[in-house]
């Protein structure tokens, strides 16, 4: 059995994800919302640097909503950072539940119970309207965030601390969109203490789904979760990438967010951002990892170079999501929820040109 698939968005990540679902033997392509004009009517194999395929790109999300379909791989930039309407993606992700139609998004909604009773009711109602799931799936959070701890867990015989720390240097990523708008990389310290606030609840919320998992997964009832950041500034002018990082603007971030159960911390979450590599030569060096402390003492150090395009990760662990999702029953479906996902049916598949 086929399943038909729309691809909601065709950026960095969209662009892998579309040309996995077009190669995926299991999943058929049926529409592509793209948000770029240029875009528009432009063939879906042409957009991810391949033959045609038949499918012409929209960037009316109303021609979509309409087509039939079993899954939407929701893929747009974050709503909540990106734009002037931070509840765009709830509303979308609902729309397109009650139509029918099961959701794979990128932009969050990992494990929605950290946002409350309101974001949780929204998208289980879509779900019973129009008989479908939801799942949220992403590099960073969700895998390392959330199902390579647990996934090491079933070792445990006593946890007494979760850690997972994911290190980055941007200075290679190309997108200026991302890098200077979405993150706030190169800004001005006044500039980006104004828009920090809203920066820090984005990824307050993101991580706090992590956490709130973690602390699910482990039967473990979470007292608080508490955040705290540190900013570092350029030291010279560097061209990255995505563009120039002018002395004396924000170059490095670091974030963490701690799960407190019975009073002390029991999951730690920290996320280091760089615009170039060496800023803030104090804190951890580029690198992923979790760790859990207890009996016994777990840890898996994936390393610097533990992926070589976490875009691509991020797209890809969304379409091999595609097929539990739509077998599963209807409503909210995390990684607790869904079977192991796996990379079905590429081994040895053949690259793609470009």
């Amino acid at each position: 059995m086929q399943y038909r698939v729309i691809q909601w968005a065709t950026g960095n990540v969209g662009r892998s994800s579309l040309r996995s679902v077009i190669q995926h033997p299991e999943l058929e392509l049926v529409g592509v919302l793209a948000f770029d004009p240029s875009k528009g009517g432009r063939d879906a194999g042409a957009l991810c640097a391949m033959d045609p395929v038949g499918v012409a790109a929209t960037c009316d999300p109303e021609e979509v909503i309409a087509l039939d379909a079993d899954c939407v791989l929701h893929m747009p930039l974050p709503s909540a950072r990106h734009g002037d309407d931070p509840g765009r993606d709830l509303r979308d992700i609902c729309r397109i539940l009650a139509s029918g139609k099961n959701v794979v998004t990128t932009v969050g909604y990992v494990y929605p119970k950290a946002y409350g009773p309101d974001v949780v009711n929204q998208l289980e109602s879509a779900c019973r309207a129009g008989g479908t799931s939801v799942h949220g799936t992403g590099t960073n959070p969700g895998w390392v965030g959330e199902l390579l701890p647990l996934l090491m867990s079933g070792l445990s015989a006593r946890i007494d601390r979760v850690h997972v720390i994911e290190s980055t240097d941007f200075s290679f990523y190309p997108s200026r969109e991302v890098i200077f708008g979405l993150m706030g990389l190169g800004s001005a310290p006044e500039d980006f203490e104004k828009g920090a606030g809203d920066y820090q609840r984005w990824l307050d919320g993101l991580f706090r789904e992590s956490v709130t998992m973690i602390a699910d997964g482990l039967a473990a009832e979470l007292d608080d979760v508490t955040s705290a950041v540190e900013i570092a500034y350029a030291d010279r002018s560097v061209e990255i990438a995505a563009g120039v990082i002018e002395k004396g603007s924000v170059a490095g971030q670091r974030f963490s967010w701690s799960g407190v159960v019975d009073g002390k911390e029991r999951i730690l979450l920290e996320a280091v951002y760089r615009a170039y590599a060496d800023v803030a030569s104090a804190w951890p060096s580029p690198g992923c990892a979790a760790t859990i402390e207890g009996r016994p003492r777990l840890c898996v150090d994936l390393g610097h170079e533990w992926i070589s395009n976490a875009l691509a990760g991020t797209a890809l662990h969304a379409v091999h999501a595609v097929v539990p999702v739509c077998r599963a029953e209807p409503g909210i479906r995390s990684f607790l929820d869904l079977p192991l996902i796996t990379g079905r049916h590429t081994v040895g598949l053949p690259s793609a040109r470009g």
